[in-house]
Formats: structure tokens, C-alpha cells, sequence
């Protein structure tokens, strides 16, 4: 199983930028996605999830309004619009894979991990 995350990349605050993570190795239709990210220094915080069916979403209250996830199962892929970028969102993101079929926050509800993509906010 492999979760490949990319788009990030640097951009002044105000800008905006699409994180693609892409699923390879079994299909993830039946589980939530969801995305993490973690600053230097800092735990892996929670920043989105969806649905199995992309129906239901939850935000971080520090992006609300500005990212938006969603997914397309029949590519096995989710993807994180973030707009009106902040110094604040500078970190690495991680896309994951619940265990359940409902959106989670908690770390320990994450089956699988990708790799992180880095994404970098000037001021």
C-alpha cells in the first residue's frame, strides 16, 4: 500500500495551493481519508477529513473556510484546495487513511500514512 502526496511547494500568504495524494496497492472506498500536518518542532496535527462517500466533511477550526477536501474514489485519490495560504500553514502535510468508514481526528484512528509534502508560506 502506498499513499503519494504531492503539490505542495512554496507561495506567499494570500496564495493558494491543491495537495494530490494518489492510492495505489487496494482501493480506499469504503474508508475516510483525510489529511494531517506537522510543523517543525511541532506534533502531526489534524487538519481535514471526508467520508467513504465523500458526503461529510470536518475542518480544523485554524483552516475552516479556507481548505477544502474531497475525493474521487474512482481514481483512489484525495485532494486539499487550500486558499488564502498563511505564514501559520507552513509544515509538512500528510495524506491518511482511516480505519473506518467515518471522518476521524485522532492519529491512532490511521491505518496507513503517506509521505509528506512540504508546503512553505511566505509573508
Amino acid at each position: 500500500v502506498q499513499l503519494q502526496a504531492s503539490g505542495g511547494g512554496l507561495v506567499q500568504a494570500g496564495g493558494s495551493l491543491r495537495l494530490d495524494c494518489a492510492a495505489s496497492g487496494r482501493t480506499f472506498s469504503n474508508n475516510a481519508v483525510g489529511w494531517f500536518r506537522q510543523a517543525p518542532g511541532k506534533e502531526r496535527d489534524f487538519v481535514a477529513a471526508v467520508t467513504w462517500r465523500g458526503d461529510t466533511t470536518d475542518y480544523a477550526d485554524s483552516v475552516k473556510g479556507r481548505f477544502t477536501i474531497s475525493r474521487d474514489n474512482a481514481k483512489n485519490r484525495v485532494y486539499l484546495q487550500m486558499n488564502n495560504l498563511k505564514p501559520e500553514d507552513t509544515a509538512v502535510y500528510y495524506c491518511a487513511v482511516g480505519r473506518g468508514s467515518y471522518a476521524f481526528r485522532a492519529r491512532q484512528s490511521v491505518q496507513y500514512w503517506g509521505k509528506g509534502t512540504q508546503v512553505t508560506v511566505s509573508s
